[in-house]
């Protein structure tokens, strides 16, 4: 290259071609020329690779160019990679933070749900604790021979504290050569000529008052003894300041003996519906001086 021609682009950002001997294909650098030295033959090139030479003699052609242009190119792709970055940074915070919602409704729902459900097993734990039968005496009616007897009366109250208790749900297990479960007849709990639920004593007495027609081996029958709501025969319930006399029919829970004998005994207990069960035993005397006999 001519000296004249190489001085005037000092300084200048060009596209330099060059080809070294023996070489069939040129290379094109770019850059700024800093600095040409003559004497030595070699030419100074600032580039984006950084600081070079490049022989004089190499040197088959020169295009001076706009390096403004190219660096204002280049910024904007810079900036085009930049937004680029930032978008997918947005996409994957709004990701994670969507993920974490979730993640917290999941959470609260499965909170309330057991808080729902700890709530639901205290309040039940706390009815079958407090609640329960409490069995206040338990009286036995013989046959007119004074042999055996045939009617067993149980009375009952709700325990302290107790919630309102069921009769029409609730059983009578009786122990003895087979295990009988008797439960209330509340279809003829007022049938005409007595039923099974009466709000009252008779004037004949306890074991007078209920129609034994419908006291079986299944079914028992009860008395309201206190019961200022009348919640026993409307309802069948019993708060906790009633008193209900139930009759069981021995004589058909025991079909072999027609009833409990002398010296025998058995095990029997009330089961409600939510509580805990009043358990009693029985035990028959040698020999019954009354009908109607202690237990």
């Amino acid at each position: 290259m001519e000296r004249k021609y190489m001085k005037r682009l000092e300084g200048k950002f060009c596209k330099i071609v060059t080809k070294e001997p023996g070489e069939q294909r040129a290379s094109v650098v770019t850059g700024t020329i800093e600095e040409v030295d003559y004497e030595d033959g070699f030419v100074l090139v600032e580039s984006e690779q950084g600081l070079g030479c490049l022989k004089i003699n190499t040197i088959v052609a020169i295009k001076p160019g706009s390096q403004r242009r190219r660096i204002e190119k280049r910024k904007i792709l810079k900036d085009d990679d930049h937004a680029s970055v930032g978008i997918g940074t947005l996409i994957v915070f709004i990701a994670m933070v969507l993920v974490a919602a979730v993640a917290a409704s999941v959470v609260i729902q499965t909170s309330e749900t057991l808080q729902n459900r700890a709530y639901a097993v205290g309040k039940q734990t706390i009815r079958d604790v407090s609640s329960g039968m409490k069995i206040v005496d338990l009286t036995g009616y013989t046959d007119a021979a004074k042999s055996k007897i045939e009617y067993l009366a149980i009375s009952i109250s709700p325990r302290a504290g107790s919630y309102d208790l069921d009769l029409n749900e609730t059983l009578v297990y009786i122990e003895y050569d087979n295990l009988t479960i008797l439960s209330l007849d509340h279809a003829h709990a007022s049938s005409g000529g007595g039923g099974t639920v009466a709000s009252s004593v008779s004037s004949s007495g306890v074991f007078h008052t209920l129609n034994h027609t419908y006291l079986t081996s299944t079914n028992f029958g009860a008395i309201a003894i206190r019961d200022a709501d009348s919640s026993v025969t409307s309802s069948f319930g019993m708060s906790t300041q009633d008193l209900v006399t139930i009759i069981v029919n021995l004589t058909a829970a025991f079909p072999d003996t027609s009833g409990l004998e002398t010296g025998e005994e058995f095990y029997g207990k009330l089961v409600p519906e939510v509580g805990s069960a009043g358990i009693f035993f029985v035990s028959a005397p040698n020999a019954f001086e009354h009908r109607v006999v202690e237990l």
